[in-house]
């Protein structure tokens, strides 16, 4: 027992650590009113860990489709929770584990809080609301796409963080649009660089939309960081039912993966 402290230790010294680098990179974040209050980051997590997230990248199986997405998989995801983390090979778990808390920790929801704080408070009359973090990986593959939406009303902000190996790909990041006669016309496109990313809070204007991935692109990584609203009495038990449901799916996945590596 006495060889295990130093380990948790260590692991709670790096998420610690993590969460003051995250927190200090959505405050020093660069600020956009085109088309809709946004803001952009870059090295959102410390170098060392980012590395680590790139070599431990789970693979193939360890996705799951997408709620609601079509047959062909062109996303699919992996919830950043501790049901979920504990389904990859052992040597990826501590480095996802450490992803997943701090994505979750209470000070980088506050940072995002601030940093938006004008449109949550002309959407909720209030710059302080319940909010309830769902990080998920998600992976996308050629033929993804998504067309122009602002975000359903359950989420009270988005963020996405960008997970690619350089920058040969930047032309695949989201494009923010704006209202157009009868139409929308594209205002900006985020770069799809290493490590980088942006927020919004969600509100009836904040129209964005990806176009087609190309065949050129053999995966597009990304962690989609999703702040839930959760104030009433209705929006807590559906976030947290949504949050059993999952659990209940991760355990019935992991007992059908022991079975088929069972003699």
């Amino acid at each position: 027992m006495a060889t295990m402290e130093p380990v948790k230790a260590r692991g709670e010294d790096e998420v610690g650590r993590a969460v003051e680098h995250v927190t200090a990179a959505v405050e020093r974040a660069r600020e956009s009113r085109a088309p809709f209050l946004h803001i952009r980051f870059e090295d959102i997590f410390p170098p060392d860990l980012y590395a680590r997230m790139l070599e431990t990248m789970p693979q193939g199986g360890q996705y799951r489709r997408m709620s609601g997405r079509a047959v062909t998989d062109v996303r699919t995801k992996l919830d950043l929770f501790p049901e979920w983390i504990r389904q990859l090979p052992p040597e990826s778990r501590p480095v996802w584990r450490v992803v997943g808390e701090v994505l979750t920790a209470p000070p980088v929801r506050d940072a995002f809080m601030r940093r938006l704080a004008p449109r949550i408070k002309q959407r909720f009359g209030s710059d302080s609301v319940g909010l309830y973090a769902v990080p998920i990986l998600t992976r996308d593959i050629a033929g993804y796409s998504i067309g122009i939406h602002p975000d359903t009303r359950w989420k009270g902000i988005t963020v996405q963080i960008y997970l690619p190996r350089d920058r040969s790909i930047e032309h695949v990041g989201t494009v923010f649009h704006e209202k157009a006669g009868d139409g929308y016309r594209a205002s900006v496109r985020m770069p799809f660089w290493p490590n980088s990313g942006y927020a919004f809070a969600v509100g009836e204007d904040t129209y964005h939309s990806v176009d087609p991935v190309g065949p050129e692109v053999r995966t597009r990584d990304s962690i989609i960081l999703t702040y839930f609203v959760d104030r009433t009495l209705l929006e807590i038990a559906q976030n947290r039912w949504k949050r059993f449901g999952n659990y209940l799916l991760a355990g019935a996945r992991g007992a059908a993966r022991l079975v088929r590596a069972a003699p």
